[in-house]
């Protein structure tokens, strides 16, 4: 047996690969639920990208990866929006939770705001003085 340490996509994308299939043998066919990658863009009139929302569904879940706003058009609803977008397919795929994380110099409040729940916090991280918050929010029918 060798251990090497080097990093490249494919060596990357088949780790990823093995553990989704060990995963999979684990759960039952009623659980398992077709990847899906979720994106909404905003742009101005120039296509220039003002901010998005980036997510995957699987295992009748949605992980919000991220989200982003221009700091000049934070505070005028495009988060809002967003977000409910992303709910809204989140819904239309019969998920019954969101996750997500972000650090408290970004924006565990927000969130707050729109039902989610924080489920664990680490403490000092990514430095001394900031935290990294997780959240869920149930979705009900």
């Amino acid at each position: 047996m060798i251990i090497t340490q080097q990093w490249n996509q494919e060596d990357s994308d088949y780790i990823r690969k093995k553990v989704i299939e060990h995963n999979l043998s684990k759960l039952p066919d009623d659980v398992k639920h077709p990847v899906k990658n979720i994106s909404f863009i905003l742009r101005d009139e120039g296509e220039k990208i003002l901010g998005g929302i980036t997510g995957t569904i699987f295992w009748f879940h949605l992980h919000i990866d991220f989200l982003w706003i221009d700091e000049s058009l934070r505070g005028k609803g495009y988060g809002k929006e967003l977000l409910n977008r992303i709910e809204k397919i989140a819904r239309e795929h019969r998920c019954n939770l969101i996750q997500l994380d972000t650090f408290s110099f970004q924006a565990p409040n927000f969130y707050q705001k729109y039902g989610y729940e924080i489920v664990g916090i680490i403490e000092e991280h990514p430095n001394k003085g900031n935290q990294q918050y997780y959240l869920k929010k149930k979705l009900t029918y």
